[in-house]
């Protein structure tokens, strides 16, 4: 039987969770920075806060499941072993991802202070098409039409968003909104990196997932703090760590934190489709939440391209488990020839259409994460 929470089966509980969490942490983050506070706190600390929070959270899944598994193994939990685990072998290898996701995460407070809520919401959805191409060229990914078409889909949606912001009266607005754009672009570009390495890194790796988290947060608290010292080390020093933080910086920081938790159990339990009717729904709720806290003015080019992002990201989702279901369907195709006939097994066992899928299972948003993602 099927996990459940309160009589409601765990898949669709965490899509509820995941579309609430997708649809607040824009939210929060735009409000935390450009509202709640007339001084501004420093991004990079909420960064390093957010890592440590996802620090401590793997952590301590990951010593439940390295006890469960020596309970069941009638062995005795030793610490060393999980520190052997997280340090040993090619641990190393998640300094990349780690260094790539935490410059995402900066960016991702760069885009949101300079782009409104809902637009942010929409563009960020590039990461798709840079996870598609990173995924092509470095796991060798064969996308067939469908998904091709939906990321021309994608990119033409995203185009049709910011044309408002293109064609603004007011200079400055106008160049807030450019760096903002770059700011998100180059977020896109670095979670599709981050997330085919790490997913690379683990369809070659042995070790769990919640240890490979471990060594991702851990590992990312290292960028953070050089971001705190060297990008922000003047103003910590004289105003403060914590300086400007309110409840809505708290909400961003533990927002951005449990979203990768989140996207973990959501890849485990559902699959792309719902995760990315999930992601339409927090879309459209980002757009009208916009309306009401930010007075964001919705046009017709925005409506026209967020209805083409949705329809993309839910094509592309279909496609992906598509692909990914084609050849258990081709296996069980395969059992019932007979022996006779080793040439159509030959042919099909070389379809290029049996690919593995792109969805890595990062933790940080993303991202936008990040995050948001």
């Amino acid at each position: 039987m099927a996990p459940q929470v309160f009589g409601i089966p765990l898949k669709y509980v965490s899509l509820m969770v995941l579309t609430l969490q997708n649809s607040i942490l824009v939210l929060v983050m735009r409000y935390s920075r450009v509202i709640s506070t007339t001084e501004h706190y420093y991004t990079s600390t909420a960064v390093l806060l957010s890592e440590l929070t996802k620090f401590t959270v793997c952590l301590g899944i990951s010593i439940s499941e390295s006890r469960k598994q020596a309970v069941e193994g009638g062995s005795e939990f030793k610490a060393k072993h999980l520190v052997n685990e997280v340090f040993g072998g090619d641990s190393w290898k998640m300094l990349i991802p780690a260094g790539l996701y935490t410059i995402q995460n900066n960016l991702q407070y760069v885009a949101v202070s300079r782009l409104d809520a809902a637009t942010f919401q929409v563009t960020y959805q590039l990461k798709i098409l840079t996870t598609a191409l990173c995924s092509v060229v470095l796991l060798r990914t064969v996308l067939g039409r469908a998904r091709w078409l939906a990321l021309v889909g994608l990119t033409a949606g995203v185009a049709l968003v910011q044309m408002p912001a293109a064609t603004s009266d007011q200079k400055e607005e106008t160049t807030s909104s450019i760096v903002g754009l770059l700011a998100v672009l180059a977020a896109c570009v670095l979670s599709g990196l981050a997330g085919v390495y790490f997913e690379k890194v683990l369809k070659g790796s042995r070790k769990s997932l919640w240890t490979r988290n471990v060594q991702l947060s851990l590992f990312s608290t290292l960028p953070a703090l050089f971001g705190v010292f060297v990008v922000d080390g003047a103003g910590v020093s004289r105003d403060g760590f914590f300086h400007a933080y309110s409840p809505w910086t708290w909400g961003a920081i533990m927002c951005q934190a449990v979203g990768g938790l989140i996207v973990a159990v959501v890849v485990k339990y559902a699959d792309n489709i719902l995760k990315g009717f999930a992601t339409s729904i927090s879309i459209v709720l980002s757009c009208l939440a916009s309306v009401w806290i930010f007075g964001f003015r919705i046009t017709w080019p925005f409506v026209f391209g967020t209805a083409l992002v949705i329809g993309a990201t839910y094509l592309y989702g279909a496609a992906e488990l598509s692909a990914a279901s084609r050849p258990q369907k081709q296996q069980q195709q395969d059992a019932l020839l007979p022996i006779m006939e080793p040439s159509r097994n030959s042919l099909d066992n070389n379809n290029t259409d049996d690919v593995d899928s792109i969805g890595a299972i990062p933790l940080a948003k993303i991202g936008g994460g990040r995050h948001q993602e």
